[in-house]
């Protein structure tokens, strides 16, 4: 029994612990509920005491207006008693209302209502005593008044009547006078319920306010405080207001929250600092890129290019030494464009010895060298490599790996520098080549034939002069040569004229200027029209189409008797075209084939360059065109074709 006891007393114990440690953790709100509950009960009970008074005060104040009526009508019943025995204009009939009238007024509810409520009262005692003297001594004394008989009323009964009337009002004056009482002390007792209510209600409101500012208010504005210090960074703050209640708990989280943000801002300082060193890192890096490549763009293959740029390698890497050589282009050994650490060891030998460098089979290495660990970089694009770059480190030291990715940003700009040098310079010679293969296909498509054909009449001329009977011919001969020497020496201009031609500035503008001096040469209006849409010319293609206009124009010019010219330049979904029409004379269909035409077969091996046809036809209404039709995209030559038999 008695453990069984002990147990349920434990149980109980632990109950009740949990129940005070559950009102403890909610102290604050229990109070401020308890308030708010207080401050509506105080409310509800005065409103309901409130009511009460007022509907008293509401009945008393209609019982008021009632026996005020009271009085009126008993001066009425009164007079019109006295009238009827004046003049007898009245009867018995007009007293008999006004009685019923005054009765009437005597039932009323309002004053059986506050009768009702109050029996026992003043009020009730001064009504009875009203209702017994009306029924008892006025009433038959107003019914049994005689009406009039004689000249002469008795006046002695009346003036009675009247007295009896005027003590009877003053009773009904005393009850009036006491309702009236009744109602000032019913408003009085109001007043005062609701001056309780209030002051009940103002007191726990002062209570809960001190209880929210020592509860609430405190421990928020020191919170506030500490939040204010913790964001200027003094996590040393903590809450003073620590406990089982809501802010307690509040304020212990707090400072819990407090200790762990200085550990957090703790590391988070010291990784700031690592990234800080990170991306002043990172920016030498890239600043080391920026000079680099603005280093290579303008001078790709000048040593001293790789001179600054090792240099500044050097001090961003904190490397020992470095080198930087090229291979040759015909064989031999490389060459040395920048080093710090003295000659390659491959390069000491013959040229079998840098064939093999080490650098080509073991790319990206460390190897020992005098005393240091050098690793080795090619440099090369993705299709050659160009040469090899050797940095110089102390023994066992590496890269790291921001170091490692620099290296291999630097080495691979260095080779898409070296390749580009050498596209470059192989561009320069096939441009060259392509030049002196127009010049010479030009040179014997023109001047050539000119003086093939000059040969042959030296030769005739030299035949007629030897025989006297065909020294008649000698004159022709000689004019004919002198036409040939002429036509060669124009010819000769002309070539001079378009070798001497600079592509300077854009297309548009050099077709204009093209146009202007043609128009200024010849007299007539050229009209210039250009609509290629979204179609572009490279500048091998923009130059073959301008000394096909430039032909074009100067043939117009000379022979088409023209008085005007259109060029025009159109893009269109299968290429673009180019037209030169004029409105002159007109050629022949089988001109074009003719020999000694020479510009019309170099517009057409011009436009076979292009990967394009060449067509000159006569226009319906009189005139040239010249069209030619190519698709700039399909065909990017690099040179021109040799010329065809057609046009040898």
């Amino acid at each position: 029994m008695n453990s069984a006891g002990n147990a349920d007393v434990l149980v109980g114990v632990r109950v009740m612990g949990r129940v005070r440690a559950s009102l403890a953790g909610r102290a604050t709100q229990l109070l401020l509920v308890l308030a708010f509950v207080a401050v509506a009960f105080i409310s509800l009970v005065g409103i309901g005491a409130s009511v009460a008074i007022v509907e008293t005060v509401q009945d008393s104040g209609s019982a008021v207006n009632a026996a005020g009526g009271l009085r009126r009508l008993a001066h009425r019943a009164a007079s019109v008693a006295l009238a009827a025995a004046l003049d007898g204009r009245t009867g018995h009939a007009d007293v008999a209302a006004a009685i019923g009238a005054f009765e009437a007024e005597l039932g009323h509810a309002t004053l059986e209502k506050v009768l009702e409520r109050e029996p026992d009262s003043v009020v009730a005692s001064i009504y009875r005593g009203i209702h017994r003297d009306w029924y008892v001594n006025l009433k038959p004394r107003l019914l049994g008044a005689p009406e009039r008989a004689s000249e002469s009323p008795d006046v002695l009964f009346y003036e009675n009547l009247l007295a009896d009337v005027d003590a009877f009002t003053a009773q009904i004056d005393a009850l009036v006078a006491v309702l009236e009482r009744e109602t000032e002390t019913g408003l009085e007792q109001l007043r005062i319920t609701l001056a309780v209510a209030l002051g009940m209600v103002m007191i726990v409101m002062i209570a809960a306010l001190c209880v929210i500012r020592r509860r609430v208010f405190r421990p928020l504005t020191e919170l506030h405080a500490c939040a204010a210090r913790i964001a200027g960074g003094d996590f040393r703050a903590h809450s003073r207001y620590t406990g089982r209640d809501e802010l307690g708990r509040v304020g212990s989280a707090f400072n819990a929250m407090a200790d762990e943000l200085s550990t957090v801002y703790r590391d988070l300082e010291q990784r700031v600092e690592q990234k800080t060193a990170d991306l002043t890192r990172s920016n030498r890096a890239l600043e080391l890129l920026y000079h680099v490549i603005a280093r290579l763009y303008h001078a790709p293959a000048s040593p001293e290019t790789y001179v600054e740029t090792l240099k500044d390698l050097e001090q961003v890497l904190g490397l020992k030494g470095s080198f930087v050589c090229v291979q040759p282009k015909h064989g031999g050994v490389a060459t040395v464009l920048s080093t710090t650490m003295g000659d390659c060891p491959s390069r000491s030998g013959s040229e079998e010895e840098c064939t093999h460098c080490p650098g080509r089979a073991m790319p990206w290495s460390y190897r020992r060298e005098d005393g240091f660990d050098v690793f080795l970089v090619p440099l090369r694009d993705a299709d050659h490599l160009y040469g090899m770059m050797r940095l110089a480190l102390l023994p066992g030291e590496r890269l790291r790996a921001w170091q490692h990715t620099l290296v291999e940003a630097v080495s691979r700009h260095m080779g898409i520098a070296l390749g580009i040098s050498h596209q470059s310079e192989r561009e320069r010679l096939l441009a060259l080549q392509e030049e002196r293969s127009i010049i010479a296909r030009e040179l014997h498509d023109s001047l050539a034939q000119s003086l093939s054909y000059m040969k042959i009449q030296a030769s005739l001329l030299s035949s007629a002069l030897q025989r006297p009977e065909r020294r008649d011919d000698a004159s022709d001969i000689l004019a004919d040569m002198k036409g040939g020497i002429n036509a060669a020496y124009r010819q000769l201009r002309e070539l001079l004229s378009t070798f001497r031609l600079q592509m300077e500035g854009d297309f548009a503008r050099l077709l204009g200027s093209t146009v202007e001096e043609y128009a200024g040469r010849s007299g007539m209006p050229i009209d210039l029209e250009i609509r290629l849409g979204g179609r572009h010319l490279n500048p091998n293609q923009e130059i073959h189409v301008l000394h096909i206009i430039r032909e074009a124009l100067s043939n117009a010019t000379r022979h088409a008797r023209a008085s005007s010219i259109r060029v025009g330049l159109f893009g269109h979904p299968d290429g673009v075209r180019v037209i030169i029409e004029d409105d002159g004379k007109g050629i022949r269909a089988a001109a074009a084939t003719e020999p000694h035409h020479y510009g019309l077969a170099i517009m057409g091996e011009r436009a076979r360059g292009l990967g394009g046809v060449l067509e000159i036809v006569p226009r319906p209404d009189g005139g040239t065109r010249v069209a030619v039709r190519f698709d700039p995209v399909a065909r990017h030559e690099a040179s021109s074709p040799a010329p065809t038999p057609e046009a040898q």
